[in-house]
This record gives C-alpha cells, structure tokens and sequence, in this order.
C-alpha cells in the first residue's frame, strides 16, 4: 500500500472512529466519552495511591485502579454502548498509525556486507545471565566451533579490562553472551578500538538485542553474523564517561535499584520505597535541560539511546525503530500530588509525562552526586551529569537475515500532511499517459 492509500485509509478511519460513536448515540456520544476519561482519571489517581501511600489509601488506591474502568465498561454493556466504544477506539488506534506511515513508509535499515569473517573472534559469556541461557543453549561448545575464543566472566572481575586485553591480544572482534550492562562495558572497548561488536541475547530481557532485530528464542542464530552477517553503524549514549547501549535512568527508579534487596525481590522492595521516594522529604528531585527545553521539579527521567517508539503504532510498544539517528530520547515524569495525576489523561499536555527529543540532556540535583541506573547496573555520578550522544560510534556486526529487523516509521502524525496526501490526484495528472 503506497503513502497515499495510507493516507486516506488514515483519514477513512477517523471519520469512521467520529461517525461510530455518532450513530451509537448521538450528540451522547459526547457525555459517553466524558465518562471514559473520568474512568481513566480515576484509575490514574488510583495507581498514584497505591504508588505513593501504605496502608489504607494503598488499598483504596489499588481497588480504586481496578473498579473505575470496570465500571465503565459495565455501563457500556449495559446500555449497548461497549462494542461501539471498542470500535470506534480500534478505529482511531488504524487512523494514528496509518497516518504516521503514510508520511514515512516503513523500510528497514540495511547494513553493509561484510566481506570476510573475523580471523580471531572473542567472545565473553556469563555463564549466569538469563537463568543459565548459556549452559542451555551450549554456547560455548557452538562458539569455539566457529573459531571462537570464548572467555566466562567470574564474579568481580573487571569487563572492561578483559576485553581490552584481549584487543591487545589480536582479537579483531568483540562479542558478549549476557546482559545489557556487560554489553555495553564491552562496546565501549570495541568503539574505542573501531572493532566490530557481536551481541548475542543470552540476557534476561535483552533489549538491546530486541532493536537489532535479534532471535532472543534461540542466541545462537546470532553466531551467524561471523560467516554470513552484515556490519550496522549505531549510536552509543553517555552518562557522563559511562557508555549505554539501551538508556541511562535518573530519580526515582535509580534510587530503587540501590537497594541492597532488589535484586532478589524487585516488587516488593519496589513498593516498600516508592512512598518515600515520591512523597516524603527524600524525594528525589530533579532538574534537566534538553537542548533548549529546562524543566524542573521531576520525580523520574530517562534518557535513552535514540527515541522508543509509542505504545499506540508499534508491534513492540517501547521498542527503539532506529539506533542511528543520533539523537537521545527523553521521557520525564513530574506527578507531585492526585490532581496531577488525574491529568495524564490529557497526554502530553498534562505535563506530567513528557517525551522529546535532544542531542545533549543535562541532569542536575541539590545534592554533589546522582544514582543512576546505567542499563539496568548501578553507579552513582558526579552532578550535574551530561548525557550525549555519539552518533555512528559502535561497528555492530548482525546476520543477514533478520526476521526481526525494526522497520523505520514517521514520528507523529501530521493530519493537515496526511489530509492532503488523501486529497492528492487519484488518477494521474493531465497530460501524463495521454497519447
């Protein structure tokens, strides 16, 4: 489907998503729509309680998050209203994403081919990541039979310097078998070196791997990239002198991974801190400047390594489409109290979940240093941290074949571009296939 029929599909369904909702009620149709952003305020409210409270207002909250949508939705029902709701809103979710396609088709990015394979590939595994992926899968008997020398990281024992040694050693490639943290310890070597680095997902959630378009099912098939693999140019994301290859999180999800029990309990030790680090004297708050965007007074911020796409149009919500336009994404949070958060429901214009879009952030505090969660691993910076990007700077050596590949999209929609792209000439123009 070309970019025009994209665009009047996009135009066609939101008609489609009004005239539902008109012809199921009427002029009420208003009153119902009014009803469901209540639902959806309450239940923000109600998250927000159990977020920020104990005790009593916790469980008030958390019933409060449950019973206001459901009670909408019985309403719906019971006045025949539900499937019309449904429709219409599936009908505007079509509208969005056919209108944000249509101004960019989507394409996958392609890398160069690589000519010849690496004459000595080193490769680190964790031998714990991923509940034992690397035992399961047999990674090192499959790596060391593609001519791999295959080293197991040990507790405590320092990434970074293994893999420069091993650069002094000849190695003329870099990979990791492991989580987030450790791959971007390792990168950072590689794109000092200007070396080619292979990521296989032997990790527990392995996003990094997810936005190359990687197998997480079955690490193995990335061992490909040595024999018949294409080479990628990406961006890698600094928090001050630390690398990232996913993103770099500030306030209060850092505060709560410094807690000594997190790692073995992440809900309950989530919910046991995040009262105090919301609400109470504590708090973390935060000051950043995105380009030329400052804001002030922020509970949360991330700051990733190229944008992650929108809920509402991608297959993967949160997943990155591009990892070389050499910008960072930014999403900050400043929810200080429940009128607050019955605004998100306004979206962006609540400004209290804002996402953009800069070159350089700058994080500041009250206090001389700052936690900060650096693909999911603990450290703490110096303040104020200056997080960059650095476009190009990581030789990513992937396979060929990519079942997974993201596929580029346009950003937001561009309805007054969308409409006259829907509007253009639908046959050619006069004088074009004429005799």
């Amino acid at each position: 489907m070309g970019p025009a029929a994209r665009a009047r599909l996009a135009v066609l369904a939101l008609l489609g998503s009004i005239l539902v909702a008109l012809v199921a009620a009427g002029l009420r149709s208003v009153l119902w729509a009014l009803a469901g952003i209540a639902a959806l305020a309450l239940a923000a409210v109600g998250v927000w309680w159990a977020l920020a409270h104990t005790g009593a207002l916790r469980a008030l909250g958390a019933v409060l998050s449950v019973v206001a949508p459901v009670a909408v939705l019985a309403l719906y029902a019971t006045f025949g209203m539900l499937g019309p709701a449904l429709l219409s809103l599936a009908l505007w979710v079509l509208a969005v994403t056919a209108a944000r396609t249509a101004l960019s088709p989507g394409h996958t990015a392609s890398g160069q081919a690589v000519a010849e394979a690496p004459h000595s590939p080193w490769i680190l595994m964790n031998p714990r990541s991923g509940g034992g992926k690397v035992g399961r899968f047999h990674l090192v008997d499959e790596a060391r039979a593609a001519g791999c020398r295959v080293v197991l990281l040990e507790g405590g024992q320092d990434v970074a310097g293994l893999a420069r040694q091993a650069v002094a050693e000849g190695a003329d490639l870099l990979a990791v078998a492991g989580g987030d943290g450790t791959q971007a310890l390792v990168a950072e070597v590689a794109a000092d070196h200007d070396l080619p680095f292979l990521v296989i997902p032997a990790g527990t959630r392995n996003h990094f791997a997810l936005d190359l378009g990687l197998d997480r099912d079955d690490p193995t098939t990335a061992l490909e990239a040595l024999t018949d693999g294409v080479e990628l140019r990406i961006d890698l994301g600094y928090a001050a002198d630390r690398v990232f290859v996913n993103n770099a999180s500030f306030g209060t999800y850092a505060s709560v991974v410094t807690d000594p029990a997190y790692r073995d309990a992440k809900a309950r030790t989530t919910l046991r801190t995040l009262p105090g680090l919301l609400t109470g004297e504590d708090a973390p708050r935060l000051r950043s400047r995105a380009d030329e965007t400052y804001v002030d007074g922020l509970q949360a911020l991330l700051v990733s390594n190229n944008p992650y796409g929108r809920a509402v149009d991608a297959a993967h919500p949160g997943r990155r489409q591009r990892l070389d336009s050499g910008m960072l994404g930014v999403v900050y949070v400043r929810v200080g109290n429940t009128a607050q958060a019955a605004r998100l429901v306004r979206g962006p214009r609540s400004g209290g979940l804002v996402r953009l879009s800069a070159r350089e952030v700058v994080v500041e505090a009250d206090t001389d240093t700052l936690p900060v969660g650096i693909d999911g691993e603990h450290v703490v910076l110096p303040a104020p941290v200056v997080c960059r990007s650095a476009p190009g700077a990581l030789r990513v050596r992937v396979p060929r074949r990519r079942p997974h590949a993201p596929r580029v999209r346009g950003g937001a929609a561009d309805w007054p571009r969308v409409a006259r792209l829907a509007l253009g000439p639908l046959s050619p123009a006069r004088g074009q296939d004429e005799p």
